[in-house]
């Protein structure tokens, strides 16, 4: 049996899966807001008036532990040559050659683009949403500012939506391993050497695979 080795701390996984939710919640009732052919999953989560009501409220919320997020992750999400390089020959990871990519630390490039799409586009989705949950603050003279805001809470729903598929995708199907890390916080050292080795050689000093 492979040795494990610690990958999220417990308030990791907690603040990740408490993102999910509030993503996943504003991510349905956003969509049946969008389009009739979809109003169905508003009356599954409590009817109209009730998706209506929670849905800033929630996004407000995803915005705070995007925050929280932010504060433990943030220095590790800095793009750096590596991962550029890494970044230049994604191809080789969506067609499984491994071996060909550079080491990566904790966090892949791809990793890290999602991560800044997500968190940027918190902020869009916040301050965008702000205009479109508030209406009757706008005057008339200013409705192109709500128009506006509209469009660019559609666009920045839309992006961070394709990012969050992709990234469900990749860590469920693609990357066996990955939804085991952020549910019990362990991975294999075998899994860790092999995507991270990087941050595997940090935080092991490298050990020998003979020793798992």
């Amino acid at each position: 049996m492979s040795r494990m080795i610690q990958r999220y701390s417990f308030s990791e996984r907690l603040m990740h899966w408490l993102t999910a939710l509030t993503y996943t919640y504003c991510f349905c009732t956003g969509l049946a807001f969008y389009t009739p052919y979809l109003f169905w999953l508003a009356v599954i989560l409590g009817g109209g008036p009730t998706s209506r009501f929670w849905h800033p409220i929630v996004g407000v919320a995803f915005f705070l532990i995007a925050l929280w997020m932010h504060s433990v992750w943030g220095p590790d999400m800095k793009l750096t040559e590596t991962d550029k390089r890494w970044l230049d020959r994604s191809k080789d990871y969506a067609s499984n050659n491994d071996g060909v990519l550079p080491p990566q630390e904790r966090f892949n490039g791809g990793q890290k683009v999602f991560y800044w799409v997500m968190y940027c586009g918190a902020f869009f989705l916040l301050l965008s949403g702000i205009f479109i949950w508030f209406p009757e603050y706008i005057s008339f003279s200013l409705a192109w500012v709500r128009q506006t805001m509209i469009v660019i809470h559609e666009i920045a729903a839309l992006v961070t939506i394709g990012g969050f598929i992709i990234h469900v995708y990749m860590s469920v199907f693609f990357v066996p391993g990955s939804v085991e890390g952020m549910t019990t916080g362990f991975v294999p050292i075998r899994w860790a050497r092999a995507h991270h080795k990087l941050w595997y050689i940090r935080m092991t000093g490298g050990e020998a695979p003979s020793k798992e």
